[in-house]
């Protein structure tokens, strides 16, 4: 399996690794990756994937079951299996994903209802909430959103294991993507006002170090997409 690169370190944006395999789809496995393979809302890395003298753009990274697959942004000769390499991912919009990532889990802490659902891009992302009526008042929950962002808050993980997970359900906010879970371990990202619990949620995805770099933010309309079901997008300002 894939050593995920991008899990210990968000903010790595370089790597070495080491071809493994590739997919019947063209994909190209790899041994390291500082790649984000799409999941849970968030889309996949794109950059470049040196070797032997070879640059080659890469337009996503996903998962497969022999670990994480670059995808190739255009057809070309396959790095060959055993080959070392270099991967260089598109920092700029990576750290636009983590900015929008790491404000939606402050939106749930802002609306704390039930999430049915999720999406993260570059320039926005959304939330999907358990909501029989709209909100009375969106400036002001933009307003509280801005708040909590400017605070600086400090952004953190640690690990749990399947069992604790499963003995404190109240930890998962999202009702229709389960965390993954399987490997023993889970990991909890954790947003503290100093000694203050502000959010803690099992996440798999890259969040900012402080919620400062995040900037300003804006509430769009909120779409009704159900009975229940209340779309609120958010967009970096």
């Amino acid at each position: 399996m894939t050593d995920l690169l991008f899990r210990d370190d968000a903010y790595q944006t370089a790597g070495e690794c080491r071809i493994t395999g590739h997919t019947p789809e063209g994909g190209i496995l790899v041994d390291r990756s500082v790649f984000y393979a799409t999941s849970g809302g968030q889309p996949g890395d794109s950059g470049m994937l040196d070797w032997g003298g070879t640059r080659m753009p890469i337009a996503t990274a996903v998962k497969t079951a022999g670990g994480i697959a670059l995808v190739p942004a255009e057809p070309m000769p396959m790095p060959p299996v055993g080959a070392p390499a270099r991967q260089l991912i598109d920092w700029n919009r990576r750290h636009r994903h983590m900015r929008v990532h790491t404000a939606l889990h402050l939106l749930s802490v802002v609306i704390p209802l039930p999430v049915t659902g999720g999406q993260i891009g570059a320039d926005k992302g959304r939330l999907d909430f358990d909501m029989p009526e709209p909100p009375g008042d969106v400036a002001a929950l933009e307003e509280a959103l801005n708040s909590l962002i400017a605070r600086d808050l400090a952004v953190s993980d640690d690990w749990i294991t399947d069992e604790e997970l499963l003995a404190n359900p109240g930890l998962v906010k999202t009702m229709s993507v389960r965390p993954p879970m399987g490997q023993g371990r889970v990991r909890l990202v954790r947003i503290m006002d100093g000694e203050t619990l502000v959010d803690l949620q099992p996440c798999g995805g890259t969040h900012v170090r402080r919620t400062g770099e995040i900037g300003r933010v804006e509430i769009g309309r909120i779409e009704n997409k159900g009975r229940q079901n209340r779309r609120v997008t958010i967009t970096l300002a």
